[in-house]
Parts: C-alpha cells; structure tokens; sequence
C-alpha cells in the first residue's frame, strides 16, 4: 500500500530543490541584432558557456540604434548585462558612458589591432563591410551585368528597384550614403554634395526604403528588389536559404563594418557578465560564431574549421583590400543633424 504521506513529502522535496537549482541559475540579458547572429550566439555559441556557468542568457534583439536607445533609458538600472552593437553606434554608447572597460583576457589581447576600441571600453566581435548585393534571378533573367560600383545604384534601369535602408536608422543605409557622398566629392565632414545629389540619382530609382534589411529576403523572392547596400556576411546567410543573392565589391571599395561588444556599466552581474564578454572574444567561441553563421572573427587565432569556412575568410580578406574606415567621431557629432535631414528630404 502506497504510503500517501511519505509520496507527497518526496514530491515537496524534489519541487524544493528544483526551485533550489532555478533559483541558483543567473540570468544575463544581452542585446543584439535578432535573425542570423541571434540564431548563430543561441544554437552554437552560448550553449557552452551557460553549462559552463550555470546561467541562462537571453537575447534581446533589436538594430543597434533600438538596443542603445533601450540601454540609455535604462542607464540608472540596466535591464541588460551585455550588448553588441555597430561599431559606429558602439563609439556613441561608450561615450555616453554606457560601456564598463573590458578586463585583460587572452582573446583580447588576440585581436586584430584595430577591434579594440580606445581605453578597450568594446571589442569587435565581427568583422565585415557593407558593399552591394543584387538578385542573382532577376539580372539573370534581365541579362544585366553584376553591379561594380556604388554609382550603379543610380542607374536608371534599375528604377523602382533599388532598395536602401534607411540611413537615419541603418548603419548599411549610412554606409551607402556616405560613399555615394565620397564618389561625389564629399567626406564625413562636408555631407552636402550627398544631399545634394542623392534624391535625383539613387532616390530616383527607389522603390522603398526600410528600417533594416529583414524585409530584403521577401522582396528578392518576389522581384520587387533587384540591388541594395549589404555584407557579404548578410548574403551568405540568406544564399544558405536558398534565396538568389550575389554579393559585389564597389570598385570604389566597401565600407568597414564591425559588430562590437561592451559589457553595460553598473549592471546586477558585473563580474559574470566580464566572463561572458572574454568568451565571446576567445578564438573557440568565435570559430563556432563562423561555423554556424559566417561571423568572420576578429581573433586572429581563430581557425576556420571546414573548407568553405576556411575559403569564406579568404575571400573576406580579398574584400578588405580595399575597404574604406569611415571617421565615427566626425559622423557620431552630426548624425542627429543628418538624421533630421535626411528623414525630412529624402524619405518625405
């Protein structure tokens, strides 16, 4: 005969010590862009850590420009722990005084020089670049060549074509922007040509402008998007899904873009939140982050560890030669000026 007592004393143990194990598992919160890096982080590269440390991490995704702006609101009590951010939006977080400086670790110190940003308040956790992508199907189908330059955006065959993310929100859309400025004779510091001429060239040929690229894999599927600023990295991703995209390097050169890292100041978990930023760095977790997602690493020990892994960095490397670096601090003391302008004359 089942002793009843007995039965339910050993079911109030066993759901006392797993509110004992839970209660013991921390939690830390990192903000980050959602669609392939949250998949790549949350399958294949925070796992590890999180048996390792007996802690939960939960991503709170969004673009750079939302994820800083939840994390200034929070400044006096920080709602996340972790956060990665463009590189152009991470030298604004830092100085706001959002970032704690990284603590000395051995994936620090491998990292590519110009991956750690001054005083190392963040460090790049990928590198990359913006240049041109186009539907492989449609100029296929039109018998139109690959693009070769950023003025092809303002090719008049491409009219209602083109789609370009939103420069006052999108660093690939400032990214553009600021080359075409470049090709017209302008610099970080004189936008003026770039204003200037953008809404009868390029604004003429585009059918939309978005907020970030989520929006490109549907609009390639349908033909509605025939070219438009984005990474290799980017292209790659949505290629694995079986969409018709090419990547192009501008003649003119791709602009540099790295996704960095910064552990937030004054966070509930400091110490844990370190340990997790210092993995993130380490040649292991960033060979999984370009494995799983084509994450190109900034840890120059970092070893690719399959043939198309080994030959998606070479070709990176091909693309670096000659990649532009933009200058963020001349662009982080105008971008709300441009941003006004450029939601007030070019997206009217």
């Amino acid at each position: 005969m089942i002793d009843i007592r007995a039965a339910l004393g050993s079911a109030l143990a066993l759901v006392l010590a797993t509110a004992s194990v839970h209660a013991e598992t921390r939690t830390l919160y990192v903000g980050m862009n959602g669609g392939n890096f949250e998949r790549t982080y949350t399958q294949a590269v925070f796992p590890d850590f999180e048996k390792a440390n007996d802690v939960r991490i939960v991503v709170v995704p969004g673009t750079s420009s939302e994820i800083l702006a939840k994390a200034l609101a929070a400044k006096d009590k920080p709602q996340m722990h972790v956060m990665f951010l463009d590189d152009g939006v991470m030298i604004r977080a830092a100085g706001l005084g959002l970032c704690e400086k990284l603590k000395p670790s051995e994936g620090l110190a491998q990292l590519e020089p110009f991956a750690r940003l001054k005083d190392d308040i963040a460090a790049g956790i990928d590198i990359g670049m913006t240049g041109l992508a186009y539907n492989k199907k449609l100029f296929d189908e039109k018998g139109w060549p690959a693009p070769t330059s950023w003025l092809d955006l303002a090719d008049p065959k491409y009219k209602d074509k083109v789609v370009f993310q939103s420069a006052s929100v999108s660093t690939f859309g400032l990214h553009g922007f600021l080359m075409f400025n470049r090709i017209n004779g302008g610099s970080e510091a004189n936008v003026e040509p770039g204003f200037k001429a953008f809404p009868d060239t390029i604004g003429k040929n585009v059918l939309e402008y978005i907020p970030n690229s989520a929006k490109i894999s549907e609009m390639v599927q349908t033909g509605e998007a025939a070219i438009f600023p984005l990474t290799p990295t980017a292209v790659s991703t949505l290629k694995e899904k079986g969409i018709a995209v090419e990547y192009a390097q501008p003649k003119e050169g791709s602009v540099v873009l790295m996704v960095a890292e910064c552990v937030i100041a004054n966070s509930s978990e400091a110490e844990l939140a370190q340990k997790l930023a210092a993995y993130l760095l380490s040649p292991e977790a960033q060979a999984k982050a370009l494995a799983a997602g084509n994450i190109v690493p900034s840890n120059t020990s970092a070893k690719a560890t399959t043939p198309a892994a080994e030959q998606k960095l070479a070709t990176f490397h091909g693309y670096m030669k000659n990649a532009i670096t933009l200058d963020w601090d001349v662009i982080n003391a105008k971008r709300a000026e441009w941003n006004t302008r450029w939601n007030r004359m070019i997206e009217r």
